[in-house]
């Protein structure tokens, strides 16, 4: 089910790496960063006709460092990398959502198909007592 409502909040959860979406519908959606980033609706990454769609690599440690609202139909997601040109309607954060493990299983099948790799494993900061 997708929906242009806005979602209730939204919250970055950088030790995780996530955005987490709640939607009205009661929905709550955890949306990694790297997720995020390689499927970012920007032309960039989608290019302006699917054949054009570039897989990207290297971004397992990317975050997400804000999150602009963008009228009351979107949000611009901000990542560590600088990558800030994608706008992320609420349809579009939902499709995300409810379509993660396909999208998913298919980046990682095209990363292995054209011998890219999703970069190092992030680095841990442990918080001092």
């Amino acid at each position: 089910m997708t929906t242009d409502a806005p979602p209730l909040e939204l919250r970055i959860r950088r030790a995780s790496r996530t955005l987490e979406v709640d939607f009205a519908d009661g929905t709550a959606a955890v949306l990694p960063a790297e997720y995020l980033r390689v499927e970012s609706p920007s032309a960039e990454v989608q290019g302006h006709h699917p054949s054009e769609r570039k897989t990207v690599p290297g971004k397992r440690a990317v975050n997400i460092t804000a999150v602009e609202p963008i009228g009351h139909y979107a949000v611009r997601i901000r990542f560590s990398d600088g990558h800030d040109t994608g706008i992320f309607t609420w349809v579009y954060l939902r499709t995300l959502h409810d379509e993660h493990a396909t999208r998913w299983a298919a980046y990682l099948e095209a990363m292995a198909r054209q011998g890219m790799q999703r970069g190092p494993e992030p680095s841990v900061v442990l918080a001092r007592p």
